[in-house]
Order: C-alpha cells, then sequence, then structure tokens
C-alpha cells in the first residue's frame, strides 16, 4: 500500500525521478527479462506489488501468452499457457486503450479463468496495463497484490506512463528479435545460395567425376552438417547402380566404392527407377529394401535423402546424403538438393562426354606425330617469299625470339614486310590462338591516337558519343603491332612506357585501370637512337622497345629473291584479275633484278600489278622502260646517304660480315672501326646478314 506521504509534493517529484530512472533502464537493456528484473527493482519504491508480468498477444492465433513473470512468491502450476484473447480482461484494455483495475478479486465476474489463476496464486488485486504502439497492439503489462485495494488513481496513472515507455521498449525487443530470427533465416539461405553457387562453379570447372564429386559433396557436408555422400551411377551392361564416388569418413567400410547395387531391392533403385527424390528415416529404408536398411543400421546412418540425377530425360544415376541424426532432413532441405541434383546431372553428362572426347583426342595425338615430323620448317612462313641467306638469318632470328614474350623491335624500309615478319612472330608464339592487333602511328591523327591505344569513355571529349575499347584492350592475351612507332609523340610515349612496365592503363575520361596482357612488336623505318640524342624519343622508352631488334634487309640487298618475288606476285593478280600469263621474259627478269627498287616489296607488288593489267596474253607485257629511265635517273643523282649505305654494304659483303680486323670492311673502307660502327646504326645495318 502506498504511504501518505506519496502525496506530498516529494512524493511527484520521486514518481518523476522513478520515471526517468524506468526510461533509463529500458535503454541499457535489450532483453526483456533483464528489464522486467530491474523495473520491479524502481517500481517497488513507489507502487505495492507482489508480482509484475507481461503478457503477448498473438493475432493470428488470436491468443494472450505469458512472457514474463517477476515475483518472489511461488506461482501455480496453470499459471503458464495461452489464454483465449477474448476471454482476458487484457483484451478489453487492449480495445478500450484505459488500464483493467479490479481492486478485490472476489468481484470479478466477467473473466471467470483470470479469476481462478489469480485467485490460485493468493491475488487479491490486479491492475492491467494496455501496451500499444501506433503499429500494432502488443500485449498488457500486468501488476498483482496481496492485499485488496492495493492502488489509488495516482499509482494508476503513474503506471499508466510506465506503460507507455515499456510498451516502445517491448516493441523494440520484439522487433530486434525478429530481426535476429530473420538474420538467421537470411544466413542458413545465404549459405544454400553460396554451397549452390560452389555446385554451379564445380559444374564449370570440374571436368573429371572424381574432381567433381569432390568438390560437391565437401560444400554439401560443410553446409548441412552430412555424415555420408555417394554417388551411384547406372550401369547398362549390368542393368544395376554402381557405387562410383563415396565421401563418408567416418564409415566403417561396409559401404564400399565400386559396389553394384541392385535396381530392385534398394533405396538408390526405387528412387532411380520412380525418378522422385524423397527423404527416407531408418524404418522406412528397413521396410523398403532390407538390405539398405542393414547397412544404414550398421553404419549408424538415421536419416537419408536420395535424388535422381535427370538430364535431358534420362537417367544416370542418384545422389545420396545421409545423417546419424533422425529426422534430420526437412522437405526444404529436399527442395534443395533436389536443384543440387540437377546441376550434378548436367556435370555428370558433361563429365562423360568429356571422358569420350580425351580418349579421341589421345587417338588423334598419336595419329599427328607422324604429320608433324613431315612438316618442315620453311612451311612456317607461308607469306614470307625468298630463299636468300639474308632473308633466311632473319627467319632465323625470327623463330628464336618468336616462343618468348619478349618484346621485339623491327627496323626496316618502307616496304620491306615489317608487318608480315610481325606477323609470324605471333603466329610462331604461345599467343596464336590469341588477336593479333596492329596499329599504324603514322596514319592516326596526333590527338585520336590515344583514344586508337587505350580507349575513351562517353563525353570524354567532343565527339565521343559512346564508349570504345582500345587496341591494347582488344590485344589481351594476344599481340600488339605498333607500325611506325617512332612517329608516336612524347606526351604520349609516357602511357606506351607505363603499358609496357606495369602493363595497366586507363582509357581516357576515366579513371579505373585496366589490366592487359598484350606482347609489343614494334616497327620503324627511323633511327630511334638518333632521335633519342636529338629529344624526340624518350630514352626509357626506346630501351624498353630495343630489347631484341631486328633488321629487315631492303630488296636492292637480297636480289637473288627479287625472281621468286615476280613470279609469285603475277600468279596472286592474275589469278585475281582472271588471266592466264605462263611466260616472263628473261630480259623482263633481269631487268626487273638490276633495278635498285628504292620502295621496296611494295613498289615491285605495284609495279607487277601494273604489268599484269596491261599484258593481254600469256607473256608478261611489263614496262621495263620505266626501270630503265629511274635507274638512269638515280645512277645520275645519288644521294650521300644511299652512296654511304652502298658502299658500307658492299664492304661488309666481301669482308664476310667482319667490321674491325686487317680484313674487316673498317679497313676496307678506310675509317676507324667506331666509326663505322656509328654510320651502320644511323643507316640501320646489321652483320648478320652478311
Amino acid at each position: 500500500m502506498l504511504s501518505p506521504t506519496l502525496t506530498h509534493p516529494d512524493a511527484t517529484h520521486a514518481r518523476y525521478e522513478t520515471l526517468l530512472e524506468v526510461a533509463e533502464s529500458i535503454a541499457a537493456h535489450r532483453q526483456l527479462s533483464t528489464l522486467f528484473a530491474d523495473l520491479s527493482r524502481c517500481l517497488n519504491r513507489l507502487v505495492s506489488f507482489d508480482f509484475i508480468s507481461l503478457t503477448l498477444l498473438d493475432p493470428k492465433e488470436r491468443v494472450l501468452r505469458l512472457h514474463i513473470l517477476h515475483t518472489d512468491h511461488p506461482v501455480a502450476e496453470n499459471t503458464l499457457g495461452a489464454i483465449p484473447f477474448d476471454q482476458t480482461p487484457t483484451g478489453q484494455a487492449l480495445e478500450t486503450r484505459q488500464p483493467y483495475y479490479v481492486a478485490d478479486i472476489a468481484q470479478e465476474r466477467r473473466y471467470p479463468i483470470i479469476r481462478e489463476l489469480l485467485q490460485a496464486n493468493a491475488i487479491q488485486s490486479f491492475c492491467i496495463l494496455p501496451l500499444f504502439t501506433a503499429q500494432r497492439d502488443i500485449g498488457g503489462l500486468h501488476f498483482g497484490s496481496l492485499h485488496k485495494d492495493s492502488y489509488t488513481e495516482e499509482d494508476i496513472e503513474f503506471m499508466q506512463q510506465v506503460a507507455r515507455q515499456v510498451a516502445v521498449a517491448v516493441d523494440n525487443a520484439l522487433n530486434f528479435e525478429s530481426s535476429l530470427a530473420y538474420e538467421e533465416q537470411l544466413a542458413r539461405e545465404r549459405d544454400r545460395l553460396r554451397a549452390l553457387l560452389e555446385i554451379n562453379n564445380a559444374v564449370v570447372s570440374c571436368l573429371g567425376r572424381k574432381q567433381l564429386f569432390q568438390a560437391i559433396s565437401s560444400s554439401l557436408r560443410r553446409t548441412f552438417g552430412l555424415d555420408y555422400a555417394s554417388l551411384l551411377i547406372y550401369d547398362a551392361e549390368i542393368r544395376a547402380l554402381r557405387l562410383q564416388m563415396l565421401d563418408f569418413p567416418d564409415g566403417s567400410g561396409a559401404i564400399r566404392e565400386d559396389a553394384v547395387v541392385p535396381l530392385d531391392d534398394s533405396l538408390a533403385g526405387y528412387v532411380f527407377q520412380s525418378r522422385q527424390g524423397r527423404l527416407f528415416s531408418l524404418e522406412e529404408t528397413v521396410a523398403i529394401s532390407k538390405t539398405t536398411g542393414d547397412l544404414m543400421a550398421r553404419e549408424g546412418l538415421q536419416s537419408l535423402c536420395c535424388m535422381p540425377l535427370i538430364s535431358r530425360a534420362n537417367v544416370l544415376g542418384t545422389l545420396n546424403l545421409g545423417s546419424r541424426q533422425r529426422n534430420f532432413f526437412t522437405a526444404g532441405d529436399l527442395q534443395f538438393f533436389l536443384q543440387a541434383a540437377g546441376q550434378v546431372a548436367i556435370a555428370l553428362e558433361n563429365a562423360l562426354a568429356y571422358k569420350r572426347i580425351e580418349e579421341l583426342n589421345s587417338r588423334l595425338a598419336e595419329e599427328k606425330v607422324y604429320l608433324e615430323d613431315e612438316i618442315r620448317t620453311d612451311n612456317r612462313f607461308e607469306e614470307i617469299i625468298g630463299q636468300g641467306p639474308a632473308l633466311k638469318a632473319i627467319l632465323k632470328q625470327v623463330e628464336t625470339v618468336a616462343p618468348t614474350d619478349s618484346t621485339v623491335l623491327i627496323y626496316g624500309e618502307t616496304g620491306t614486310g615489317k608487318e608480315l615478319l610481325a606477323r609470324a612472330i605471333h603466329d610462331l608464339s604461345s599467343r596464336r590462338q590469341a588477336t593479333f592487333v596492329k596499329l599504324n602511328c603514322a596514319a592516326i591523327p596526333t590527338g585520336l591516337l590515344e583514344s586508337e591505344m587505350f580507349g575513351h569513355e562517353r563525353g570524354a571529349f567532343t565527339g565521343a558519343i559512346a564508349q570504345r575499347i582500345g587496341r591494347f584492350e582488344l590485344a589481351h592475351r594476344g599481340s600488339m603491332f605498333l607500325d611506325e612507332v617512332g612517329e608516336i609523340p612524347l606526351e604520349l610515349q609516357t602511357k606506351l612506357l607505363r603499358v609496357l612496365q606495369e602493363r595497366e592503363f586507363e582509357r581516357l575520361g576515366s579513371s579505373r585501370t585496366i589490366k592487359t596482357d598484350a606482347r609489343l612488336v614494334a616497327a620503324t623505318n627511323r633511327d630511334l637512337k638518333a632521335m633519342v640524342e636529338e629529344r624526340q624519343f624518350r630514352a626509357d622508352l626506346y630501351y624498353r622497345l630495343n630489347v631484341f631488334p631486328l633488321t629487315v634487309p631492303p630488296l636492292r640487298e637480297r636480289r637473288e629473291d627479287i625472281p621468286l618475288l615476280v613470279r609469285y606476285f603475277v600468279q596472286q593478280n592474275a589469278r585475281r584479275m582472271n588471266r592466264r600469263i605462263t611466260t616472263i621474259p628473261s630480259e623482263t627478269m633481269q631487268a626487273l633484278a638490276r633495278y635498285h627498287w628504292p620502295g621496296n616489296i611494295r613498289e615491285l607488288q605495284n609495279f607487277i600489278e601494273r604489268a599484269v593489267i596491261i599484258s593481254p596474253g600469256p607473256v608478261l607485257q611489263a614496262p621495263v622502260r620505266e626501270l630503265k629511265r629511274a635507274i638512269s635517273d638515280a645512277t645520275s643523282v645519288v644521294t650521300l646517304a644511299t652512296a654511304e649505305r652502298e658502299a658500307i654494304v658492299r664492304a661488309l659483303r666481301d669482308a664476310g660480315g667482319r667490321v674491325g680486323g686487317d680484313e674487316g670492311a673498317a679497313a676496307k673502307l678506310g675509317m676507324k672501326r667506331t666509326t663505322l660502327q656509328a654510320k651502320m646504326r644511323k643507316l640501320g645495318i646489321g652483320t648478320k646478314n652478311f
């Protein structure tokens, strides 16, 4: 009972302090059990009660359940349980949103169930305060006393204020419990989806049956805590199932791999023939197959899940999972395992097909050995025409560097076939199955060259109306051929150097770094070393490009190849123009061989095309007079560089490629060895072709 001093202003102050303490207690406690213990302690200083309890409303079943009861007195056994909502005063309190107070339990006539329950616990008076929020009805907060007339209007008003705070706390706690339950459900679903993803990955990446089953079984065992997993595959020859894969680390050995399982007297055979996945207990297993039941009992397995492996309407076998716990699998588990079994069936069919392909490939590989021995090395350069020593020396270097991933820099005059050598390097490398991407740096305007190399994002510059992939991105895992690399502007050379060193770049207008694994083959007709000295080319990029330099000889240094090239181009153009040319006059061939061809092979190709056009019959009518005039013009006016080059080439040829020494080219030319070497670098003359 409240003391008379509670009507004093100090009592009001004490109630506010208690309300503040209640609020702090609510903020400090997340669990309702500890919250009510703290509430009982602080409220008992102001309100007399012998028990405090919380009942929660179940809106689906329309019942009230006692959730928390805090009291120091013994409780009758029938206190706990669910009570119909409409048979409790809590229901009336929730409907009216007002407290329900009974000063004398003997006067309670409306709710006999509650009266008998409270009388069984010696309660004489009680007060029920509705707990609700704007979103839902929660239940009731109950105060009871062993004495009659325990509460005044001031007490009930104070308890209402407490109930409002408790309602929010209970609502938050229930929401928190619901969120925890939902998180657990999401965690279970996440684990199942992860397991399904792992199975899908195994289906994609594992072609062998054993590797596939190990990946799937380990994922299922980890996710579901299984004790047993096996794979039975149908053997058409014996018309039975054969245990191909087994994952049972704690087994006694009664179940063994390669065991034959009959279709008529086994659980797996029952599922295989019915094409329906099922869950089995040990008792159900014994009723269907005593043999399988005895095996399960011997191994301690209490639950079994068996699914057919169906692919394209064909049943390939069964996937079997087991546990030593009773009633381990649920209907939801069965649905998930059926999904997994569908993926396993596809993978199993792929594995069987892969095994057959491996057998065929092995046979083809044996047959291929003989054919490979018959292929000559010369046939590896079908597009490169020539048999001269200068060309053979270059092709030997190509064969040496091609299998590596090293950067190659090809020097040579315009029209000498630098692109053909670059393509040969790609075709002889391990990247030949990937893309060969080429870019002529001199043919692209300077402002667009970076976009061509590395691509751009939409809106990166005026006119960039869509995203574009650059050449280096296209050449990923292939080869990138940069022709006329000496024409790249200085500001772009830094970015090219980064691609070579770090193998990464960014598109224009993007900050995202893109990785590339492209082998670079570069070509130029300019003296890059001289450009470096003149600060027209970056030295660090030059050294990065000049890993393996190749110098393509001009056509005037391989005159022995001119007849082969002439015949090749005549046949090629005649076939394309539907002409039939069978004869090339000897004087025409001699004139072609004598000409110095400043435009190299490209000039020869164009000249032969014109000759085929003007030849009406089977004899090639070449305009050799044009060549004689060109020779006469070239003889009358010869540049100093051309004269120096021809003199050095003749001296090197006479000296057998030696530069120094008494019989070397430098001595024959009457100059120092270092001076000759500097001129050779400037003119792009190598010694390996002599």
